[in-house]
């Protein structure tokens, strides 16, 4: 039950945001807004403040908001009407719910940044044999201070500089072993491992592993917000990444997508670790969803901006018969992709179970 509320608690605080970023822009611009509804199923609450009506429903896992003229069978040509708006002020209604996406998301790794989240040290777990750790001399417990001067203290920012490296190239590495500091010359050797998203690569490798040791890693506010910006730009970078592999097949739909239910399992694992684990499930998932939101497939928010700049091209937009045709294909688009993924999530999360079951 904890688990649950703390999913639906996730999915609720993503689509308010995103919905109040088009209620928002379009309030300011004069477009009358009909309702504003968060959830789907039985109406819990529903309140009519002058023209809007807002309304909560039983289940919370998705929300719109309702801006009157959005579409040619209801529009009658007034001022206060979506579609009387011009292209660019229409492109700043839609394009804000995801901005506002992406902007929660840099908050989130902001305050976990300020925080403070857990790393590994560098400090030397284990050596891997015929790698050059091992033949120049490094032993367990030795703590990695440097890698050609330039100071490392976190696992990470050690991986990152091993494995821009290239094969047969010696770094000087520079470590503490019993409270005295000397360094030693590492050969590094390129294998190949999957990368964050799935592909093969050649890496440099140093030959070592991480020490069971954890610190807490702190910013100050200013330097935490740069380093939430950049984490969010380095997710963004993977993310496109990984779209561009799925639509060229080089990274499969089955191992690489997940849905509702499979970010229902995930919060269980984040809701057992702590807060820190939530608030880097919301960061990553609010900046999925505005990504998401942006790709240019009918229905969603990056459609409707490609729509616009059709519109703008032509000076005129499309006619009713293609619009009810479009958003057809599209709702029949994202409604497979949900089916597929849910059932995706289903084989991954049940499918040992489902397997016992029918062999008894």
């Amino acid at each position: 039950m904890v688990t649950l509320f703390v999913f639906l608690f996730i999915l609720s605080i993503l689509i308010i945001v995103h919905e109040f970023g088009h209620f928002i822009v379009a309030k300011r611009m004069g477009v009358r807004i009909e309702q504003f509804s968060l959830g789907f199923g039985p109406v819990l609450f529903k309140k009519k403040r002058k023209d809007t009506e807002y309304s909560l429903s039983l289940f919370p896992l998705g929300g719109f908001v309702k801006l009157a003229g959005d579409n040619l069978e209801e529009y009658t040509g007034k001022p206060d009407e979506y579609l009387s708006q011009k292209p660019f002020r229409r492109f700043w209604i839609i394009f804000f719910g995801p901005l506002l996406n992406y902007i929660l998301g840099i908050l989130f790794f902001w305050i976990i940044c300020f925080s403070g989240y857990p790393a590994l040290t560098t400090k030397v777990g284990g050596l891997i044999d015929g790698l050059g750790a091992m033949e120049a001399g490094l032993k367990v417990g030795d703590k990695i201070v440097a890698i050609d001067g330039k100071k490392v203290e976190y696992w990470d920012e050690l991986q990152k500089i091993i494995y821009s490296k290239k094969s047969e190239e010696r770094v000087l590495v520079s470590l503490v072993r019993e409270d005295k500091e000397f360094t030693l010359p590492v050969r590094i050797k390129e294998q190949h491992i999957e990368d964050q998203v799935g592909q093969k690569r050649k890496l440099g490798l140093l030959g070592i592993t991480p020490f069971d040791e954890i610190v807490k890693v702190k910013y100050g506010l200013l330097r935490s917000f740069i380093v939430g910006v950049n984490k969010a730009k380095d997710l963004t970078i993977i993310t496109y990444k990984s779209l561009g592999f799925l639509i060229t097949g080089r990274l499969s739909m089955r191992e690489s997508m997940t849905g509702p239910l499979g970010i229902f399992f995930i919060t269980s694992q984040a809701a057992s670790i702590g807060l820190i684990a939530i608030l880097h499930l919301m960061a990553v998932l609010s900046l999925s969803l505005a990504i998401f939101n942006l790709l240019p497939l009918p229905i969603l928010d990056g459609g409707h901006i490609v729509f616009l700049a059709l519109e703008k091209i032509r000076g005129k937009g499309l006619s009713l018969k293609m619009e009810r045709v479009i958003n057809k294909v599209g709702m029949t688009l994202i409604m497979s992709l949900a089916v597929f993924v849910t059932y995706n999530d289903i084989v991954k999360n049940f499918g040992d179970q489902i397997s016992k079951f029918f062999i008894k």
